[in-house]
């Protein structure tokens, strides 16, 4: 029991239980320093020092064969000497035998005490898992301790909160066996967030970890963030949904810089705003990891979404981004075009709903015009009209070393100049798709 408390005590998470005892190990150790066996030991350590002084005494007095043959009286003496020092031997090596049984018996027990204490152990960690359970005051998940040994663990909608995360924590710290961690909708709070960033310091494991939808707010942020600072086997991380603020991106953002490990990163469904753009454009103009990246439904728009944009044009790594459902309008579409004239990497980009203009998209189209890697262009639902799908279209036209594959104009209606140009850009380039909203006269039509 004493090692399961000290187990428990190392491995628990300093700031999920801070209440564990030490005055026990205490005593225990000076209970160690005083025992019999230690006593023991000493004795015998003692006995064999003078032992080999003895025996290297007599060898230095004994004579050599010439004086034993010169004097006979010698070689009785020296046979009375040997007799007596064998009778010594004996009695030193009855006293050494008995301190020998007292030494194997004090070990043997000791070994059974360190069996005893092994068995203790749980590699497992579900006897960590309900200690904390019970020290937290919260009820275990059969779930979890039915799946502790499988590479996937997916415990979304499980109502953990604050107080369950904590508990789970603790023993997936030293687990080893789940590589991919799915812990959505938990309402886990930024002290449940804070607790997985310490367990994900400590864990080399786990390459993958949904935290969406948690209400992590700032305060999990700045955990998260601290957490990527130290951490070098994440690759893919989802943090949607849980209210992070411009101030979460001034944690994040340094954090981005420092990690070179992260390859997916997915920060949808915020309110991140106009410095939180600033902050995330800074960090991926440095970012040497990420591939893709997600920033779709934030409020990034202004000088933020100028900034954001600029650090897509120096990155040279990423290669899908989506963008959508902010307010980049026509500002935000200057910066984006100049950012694909520089980048050379990127191949997916998705800025639909963003509020652009048909003069932002013709910007756009001038990065379109020379860029030689973008794929996937998703500029859908944004108020370009006919003339700025046309102005891309004929930007493709243009670049004989485009490398496009699929246009989306989702509910933007074009006229019949651009199905005429559509033809000729599809004999140049067959594998080019362009998804859009109908043409005017066919609704025209359908209007009548």
């Amino acid at each position: 029991m004493v090692l399961g408390k000290k187990l428990a005590k190392d491995t628990l998470l300093p700031s999920v239980l801070e209440d564990a005892e030490t005055q026990s190990e205490k005593l225990q150790l000076g209970e160690v320093g005083s025992s019999p066996y230690s006593q023991v030991c000493k004795r015998f350590s003692k006995e064999s020092v003078n032992n080999q002084q003895r025996v290297s005494g007599t060898e230095v007095d004994m004579r050599g064969p010439k004086d034993q043959r010169s004097c006979p009286e010698g070689n009785v003496l020296d046979r009375g000497e040997r007799e007596g020092e064998e009778e010594e031997d004996e009695n030193e090596e009855e006293e050494l035998g008995e301190v020998e049984c007292v030494i194997s018996d004090e070990d043997y027990d000791t070994d059974l005490e360190l069996r005893d204490e092994r068995e203790a152990y749980d590699p497992t960690g579900q006897t960590r898992y309900m200690e904390a359970c019970a020290a937290l005051q919260v009820v275990p998940a059969s779930y979890f301790l039915r799946r502790m040994q499988n590479s996937e663990l997916s415990m979304m909608h499980r109502g953990l909160g604050p107080q369950g995360t904590k508990a789970l924590a603790v023993p997936l710290v030293t687990n080893t066996s789940i590589l991919r961690l799915n812990l959505r909708d938990n309402w886990m709070e930024g002290m449940g967030g804070a607790a997985i960033a310490e367990m994900l310091k400590e864990n080399c494991y786990v390459t993958e970890v949904d935290l969406s939808d948690n209400n992590l707010a700032d305060y999990g942020a700045r955990a998260i963030a601290g957490m990527l600072k130290e951490n070098s086997t994440l690759a893919s991380l989802n943090l949607s949904g849980n209210n992070f603020t411009d101030r979460s991106a001034e944690h994040l953002g340094p954090a981005l810089i420092i990690n070179s490990k992260l390859q997916h990163l997915d920060l949808s469904h915020n309110t991140l705003g106009e410095r939180a753009g600033q902050h995330l454009g800074e960090s991926l103009s440095e970012n040497t990891g990420l591939r893709s990246l997600s920033l779709a439904w934030n409020c990034i728009r202004g000088r933020g979404a100028m900034m954001l944009a600029n650090g897509l044009g120096g990155n040279i790594f990423l290669r899908t981004v989506d963008l959508s459902f902010n307010g980049f309008g026509k500002e935000g579409a200057i910066a984006l075009g100049q950012a694909l004239k520089e980048n050379t990497v990127l191949e997916e980009l998705n800025v639909s709903n963003n509020r652009i203009p048909p003069e932002g998209a013709i910007h756009l189209a001038m990065g379109i015009k020379v860029n030689k890697t973008i794929k996937s262009l998703n500029i859908g639902r944004n108020p370009i009209q006919n003339a700025g799908c046309y102005g891309i279209l004929k930007s493709v036209q243009e670049n004989p070393d485009s490398a496009l594959e699929a246009l989306v104009f989702t509910d933007i209606t074009v006229n019949q100049d651009f199905e005429d140009l559509y033809t000729a850009v599809k004999e140049m380039f067959p594998a080019l798709t362009v998804n859009r909203g109908g043409r005017f006269d066919a609704f025209n039509k359908a209007k009548a």
